[in-house]
């Protein structure tokens, strides 16, 4: 079987090929099949985050975040479960984004920021299938090396910030409303975007290497964490533009 790469920690090569050794009778996975999920998933996280926005909880957003964490690792080291893990990470997620949008929202310009975030985000998801459909990018050994480093790069930044917020430091707090701040917040968008080129070429290898059915959860998974990543980041990007009127 060809390699399988993603910067996406949820698509890795190792789980395609633990799944192909495998044999089912429920089938393989399908492009359709994990469409499908992908939907299903949205429409969980869209539930609980709207669940929590309408019933404001510091402690459910706190349960979402680090519940969310944990069904990822579950997932991603387990993709066997993820017809089970997967839905329980999207509710879990959804009530982590629907508690961090609401508290944006209220503290850069209302509302409206996070509509533009989440349309900017379908606009963005469309914009890049379109660009992988058509073949005008295409994913090659390449391009995967060099998201994969700028993903990695990425990674590094996010837990160096985390390591000097414990001693009352944090370079990428949304309190940061510098031009150059907003530079690196546009880089990452664009990272984030491109890894949902590594996301479609990873799916369609995986079904056409006639992985197992669950796989198409996994695969739903990997991709709504790319979505969940760009949401975020658009959603910073706003509203530090928006500080900044």
């Amino acid at each position: 079987m060809r390699q399988i790469q993603s910067s996406n920690p949820a698509f890795n090569s190792k789980a395609f090929k633990e799944a192909t050794k495998s044999s089912t009778a429920d089938g393989a996975m399908t492009i359709a099949g994990t469409v499908n999920k992908t939907i299903l998933l949205t429409l969980l996280v869209l539930a609980s985050a709207s669940y929590t926005w309408l019933n404001p909880s510091t402690t459910l957003m706190w349960v979402g975040i680090i519940g969310g964490l944990i069904a990822a690792l579950v997932t991603s080291f387990k993709p066997n479960l993820s017809p089970i893990s997967a839905p329980v990470y999207a509710l879990l997620e959804g009530m982590a984004l629907g508690g961090i949008s609401l508290y944006i929202s209220q503290s850069f310009g209302g509302g409206s920021i996070v509509f533009q975030a989440v349309a900017s985000t379908i606009g963005v998801f469309f914009a890049m299938l379109f660009l992988y459909r058509t073949g005008i990018i295409k994913v090659n050994k390449k391009l995967r090396s060099g998201i994969m480093a700028a993903t990695g790069g990425i990674a590094l930044m996010y837990i160096i910030n985390m390591v000097m917020g414990f001693f009352g430091g944090s370079f990428l707090s949304l309190q940061n409303t510098s031009w150059m701040m907003i530079g690196i917040n546009l880089v990452i968008v664009g990272v984030a975007a491109f890894n949902l080129l590594l996301d479609f070429d990873f799916i369609e290898r995986g079904a056409k290497s006639g992985a197992p059915k669950y796989m198409e959860w996994f695969g739903a998974f990997g991709l709504m964490v790319t979505l969940v990543w760009l949401y975020l980041e658009l959603l910073k990007l706003l509203a530090r533009l928006q500080s900044r009127d």
